[in-house]
């Protein structure tokens, strides 16, 4: 739930819907307050994966620090994609699976990600016995493309939208979520303002259309006013109706940076959970389209 971008104070701010906090040093000021708890200290890094919960403030106002009442939908949404349009990261980290027996078992996992003229490309890839990895390509109208490849296959194969849906190795996380692209959705609703926590947040519920594919019928977003990060998201899946709960940990700041260590997602009424957690990376990549061919995907 999760997956942002190098931000300086002078850039348009780009929140990725994602995470991360890598262990490098640097200084960073907490928000205490709510249900995020603080991580481990590191340099921040933007990414963007399910529910992840970190945004970057830009000099000047943005939406989300405006007077209560002043806001749109559309405004809120439109801050949020400027956000995803400066992502240009690499991290690694720990995809987690928490059984409800609390039995964990722990994948290794690296991402990269960059906005270019065509939209954001993120590559993911999982150290796991069949060790796939996964190209996410999300154009400027937020339509997703993804392909898959493992280990020794001679060329990536597209995985059909039906699959989205589909978890990363047996955890809550799937597909579709390694990408927060609901603010690029057409139907966008501002909800009345409420409180995560002790954060008083605007409430955003965005909803597909018939011809922007997904899993899921529609995505309710919790961003915090005082930081602009999404603090909470809940998902809505379109077959089963269940709701899939992401919250973000470890919210703070850094050189203008907003950015969480961590986002847990549950099923709602269930007792297991999955974790992806961001223990280094760069949030000023400087990828080229290189990094982002078919190639990568099957090298050995």
């Amino acid at each position: 739930m999760l997956l942002n971008l190098p931000v300086r104070s002078k850039a348009p701010c780009p929140i990725l819907p994602a995470l991360f906090a890598g262990r490098v040093g640097g200084r960073f000021r907490s928000l205490t307050t709510g249900p995020i708890r603080s991580g481990r200290p590191g340099r921040c890094i933007l990414t963007l994966l399910a529910a992840l919960a970190c945004c970057a403030l830009a000099a000047g106002q943005s939406v989300a620090t405006q007077s209560p009442g002043k806001e749109s939908a559309a405004e809120v949404a439109a801050d949020a994609r400027r956000r995803v349009e400066a992502a240009d990261f690499r991290a690694t980290g720990r995809l987690v699976q928490v059984a409800a027996n609390g039995v964990r078992t722990t994948y290794k996992l690296t991402l990269k990600a960059h906005w270019f003229g065509d939209g954001l490309r993120l590559i993911c890839e999982l150290a796991a016995p069949a060790q796939p990895r996964i190209l996410i390509h999300l154009n400027p109208q937020g339509r997703l493309t993804v392909e898959v490849a493992k280990r020794g296959d001679k060329t990536p194969l597209p995985l059909p939208s039906e699959r989205w849906g589909d978890g990363l190795l047996s955890t809550n996380f799937s597909y579709e979520d390694l990408i927060e692209r609901q603010f690029f959705w057409t139907r966008q609703t501002l909800l009345p303002a409420a409180k995560f926590g002790a954060r008083d947040c605007l409430v955003l519920k965005s909803e597909p259309d018939a011809a922007e594919h997904s899993q899921y019928r529609a995505v309710t977003s919790w961003i915090d006013r005082r930081s602009g990060a999404p603090v909470y998201i809940e998902k809505t899946e379109r077959s089963s109706g269940q709701v899939k709960q992401f919250t973000a940990f470890g919210l703070r700041q850094t050189g203008g940076v907003w950015s969480a260590s961590q986002v847990e997602v549950k099923v709602q009424g269930g007792s297991a959970s999955s974790l992806l957690i961001i223990e280094r990376g760069s949030a000023n990549a400087k990828l080229s389209r290189a990094d982002f061919d078919a190639a990568q995907l099957t090298r050995p």
